[in-house]
Order: C-alpha cells, then structure tokens, then sequence
C-alpha cells in the first residue's frame, strides 16, 4: 500500500479486507471495516482491536463514510480558518501515512515470517532429502548384493541344469541298455522253455519206451565186488522165482551171508 492508493484495509487481524462504504476510525489511528467495527464497538467500554487501546472519549471512535458526496465535500470545512483547515489536513494525511506504515510493518513481518517457515521448509526438505539418498543408497547396495545373489542362482541353475540333462542322458541309456537285455531274457527264456519242453517230451516217450521193454527181476549186479557170489548164483539157479518170493539158504557156520564194510 503506498500514498497514491486510495483503498484503506481493515485492521482486524483476521479480516485484512479492504475497505468500502463507510468505516469505524479511532483515536488511536486504526480503520475497520463496517462489519467488525460494529461487532467490536458495540460493547462498553469499547476496546481497540488492534492494539487494545481504551476508546472512552466522545469522539475516539467515528463512524465515516470513504466517499463522500460532493456537497459534503463542499461544507465540512467551510467557514473554517486556514490554519485549522491545516490541522485537519495535516491530521488527516498524518493518519494516512499511519495507516501506510502499518501495512508495510505488517507485509515485512509476513515477510520474515514467510521467509523463515521457507527456510524451515528448506531444512526440513534437506533432512529428507538426505534421509532419501541415504535410503536410496541402502536400496541400491541391497540391489546390488540382490543381483549378485541373482546371478550366483543363476550360475547355480545352469549347473543343475546341466546335471539334470547328463542324468537324463544316463538316464536314457540305461533304459535303453535294460530293455536291449529285458528283450534279450525274454527270447533266451523262451528259447530254454521250448528246450526244456522238447527235452521233456523226449524224456517222456524214453520212458514210456522203457517201461514197454520186458524186464527181468533185480540181479543186484551194482551191490559191488564184494557181495557173495552164492547169493546170485541162488537167483540165477530159481529163475522162476521173484526176489520177494526167495528163501535164502542156510548160512555156512562161522560166514556171514553179506560181508561188513
């Protein structure tokens, strides 16, 4: 706000608009706006919003309109002497220039407050910034060390991989090798089973063979050199007889019929 504006703000700390219409002035150099002049006003004793001044006086607080009409302008100071004419202007640009000031007091304190949250804000953004980078520095070495990890699982499946082909490959020999031989069982066992069934035909009718053939009755001719010799010439002597038929002679006295090993 500088001199050659002509809009007045109001100095209600939350309000801040700027003034229009008609306005509460006070002794002590403040303006407000219609609204919160006559809310604040209104009580007694009236206080001062701004700087919490006593306005007990007749005039401390004036109600004013910010534009008047042509023929106020023309009669407020008519009749008066110049020098009060003077006092009047010269108070009345003194409560400007206040009014001037104030604001610049208050833009620069909004100023400084402004620039110390931004720089409480850029502390506040470098804390975390490095916090991040130091975060993102983990990150990275834990993805580094991942993709080392990575590539030795990796290295690892290969030569699993590999093992698991070249067992499979044996794999796929010795199948081979156990079906070659299970083929090769097979026929020798089938070639054994028609031997050995030929074999035993062969038998079969040999037999048969031999129990058609007439046999005479057990000579005993294996029972070896030393069996006696009267024992099969008693056999040969009764042809007729059966061995379960034959009576055995008498014994000689002091010889057995059989020696004794």
């Amino acid at each position: 706000m500088s001199l050659c504006d002509d809009t007045l703000l109001c100095n209600f700390p939350k309000c801040r608009a700027k003034l229009s219409g008609f306005a509460w002035v006070t002794a002590c150099s403040h303006v407000f706006c219609d609204q919160h002049g006559s809310g604040e006003f209104s009580r007694s004793p009236a206080i001062c919003p701004a700087c919490s001044s006593a306005l007990s006086g007749k005039l401390d607080i004036v109600r004013t309109e910010l534009s008047p009409s042509e023929d106020y302008k023309a009669m407020v100071l008519a009749g008066l002497r110049p020098d009060i004419v003077m006092d009047i202007s010269a108070r009345a640009l003194a409560f400007w220039s206040y009014q001037v000031h104030q604001e610049r007091m208050y833009q620069e304190y909004s100023l400084s407050r402004a620039e110390s949250q931004l720089k409480q804000m850029e502390k506040l953004l470098n804390q975390q910034n490095q916090s991040r980078e130091l975060e993102l520095g983990a990150m990275r070495g834990e993805i580094a060390s991942l993709k080392k990890v990575m590539e030795e699982y990796k290295r690892k499946y290969s030569e699993v991989s590999e093992r698991l082909m070249e067992r499979n490959r044996q794999y796929q020999k010795l199948q081979g090798l156990y079906d070659s031989l299970r083929l090769r069982n097979m026929v020798v066992g089938v070639g054994e089973r028609d031997a050995l069934l030929q074999t035993g035909h062969h038998d079969f009718n040999t037999g048969v063979a031999r129990q058609a053939s007439p046999q005479r009755s057990p000579q005993f001719l294996s029972m070896g050199p030393d069996v006696d010799s009267r024992f099969f010439s008693c056999l040969e002597g009764d042809g007729a007889k059966t061995f379960f038929q034959f009576s055995s002679p008498a014994r000689e006295k002091g010889r057995p019929f059989i020696k004794k090993h």
